[in-house]
């Protein structure tokens, strides 16, 4: 019998999210400890951490953001001969650009905000702009994750300003949909329950995400049952556009019209037990030390798998 692999839970990085990707390693090892051998490495540079070991580690990555959400450390892996939980490289390279996520889940029929992407070093007027899809608008990064630099404008002058702020990187601006915010995780290609989330401010920024108080979260979400299974079918679709493997979370709008309008695709989300992830998933029955071993569980069949028939 193969023997029972150590699971080597990944927290912290490089990138602005460093210290939510810290909060999610420490919740995970603690949880995965219940039912599996379990280390916890911390990341401090772009590289595998020092002791990882194919013959060892099946790698449970909690990185968010810059290296650890884009494809990065994935391929390192990858080179290495290490299995890991979530995406491989490819889709993970492809969830971390919002625009090409948005063209492939548009390929599968699930629409997306109008929205015009840039660099900083070609940025449009706020006129081109404002011509094309008017002043009520959202300006985010085109691949950081957590709403980091998220901005909402609502008229012209504002539309200057944060233009005139943007100093580097791509940049993707979106007509901003009125409706009610919802998150939904998806685990093997099912989608499981969806939240809704009720930020007290009215934006669902940074701050609203992690201060204490700042948003209300219903799970399950208080929709029609045709309204919830729509916004599952649209998230199992975009799972499955982005060529994602074992989980994510995919967040939408839900417009006036009753129609799930696409957000982003997360394939490593916030993974505390009061995330996102964990709520979908408890109301679909499964409580947070099952959701980890959900998660980890393909990898070590693969692991398993690659031990029975090593790869040549």
């Amino acid at each position: 019998m193969t023997p029972l692999p150590v699971i080597a839970v990944l927290a912290g990085g490089t990138s602005a999210e460093r210290e939510v990707s810290l909060g999610s390693g420490r919740a995970c090892a603690l949880a995965l400890a219940r039912s599996f051998p379990t280390r916890l490495f911390q990341v401090d540079a772009e590289a595998l951490p020092a002791g990882l070991d194919p013959e060892q580690h099946v790698v449970f990555s909690t990185l968010h953001g810059t290296f650890g959400e884009d494809g990065g450390m994935q391929r390192l892996l990858d080179a290495a001969g290490i299995e890991y939980a979530g995406c491989a490289a490819a889709a993970s390279e492809l969830t971390n650009d919002k625009a090409r996520t948005k063209a492939a889940a548009a390929s599968r029929g699930v629409r997306g905000a109008d929205a015009l992407l840039f660099s900083a070093a070609a940025k449009p007027s706020a006129a081109e702009i404002a011509a094309r899809l008017g002043t009520d608008l959202v300006l985010k990064p085109n691949d950081e994750g957590s709403s980091v630099g998220l901005t909402l404008v609502r008229d012209r002058a504002g539309l200057e300003a944060a233009l005139a702020r943007i100093e580097t990187g791509d940049w993707l601006v979106e007509k901003r949909i009125a409706g009610r915010e919802l998150s939904v995780g998806v685990l093997g290609g099912r989608a499981l329950g969806v939240v809704e989330i009720r930020p007290r401010s009215g934006v669902y920024d940074y701050a609203s995400k992690y201060t204490k108080g700042a948003t209300d979260y219903l799970a399950p979400a208080p929709l029609a049952p045709a309204e919830t299974a729509a916004v599952q079918a649209a998230a199992e679709a975009t799972f499955a556009a982005c060529g994602c493997r074992d989980y994510a979370r995919v967040d939408f709008i839900l417009s006036e019209a009753g129609d799930p309008i696409l957000l982003e695709i997360n394939p490593l989300p916030g993974m505390k037990e009061t995330s996102l992830l964990p709520m979908s998933a408890r109301c679909a029955g499964l409580d947070f030390i099952a959701l980890v071993r959900e998660l980890v569980a393909p990898a070590l069949q693969r692991f398993r798998s690659a031990a029975v028939c090593p790869r040549p």
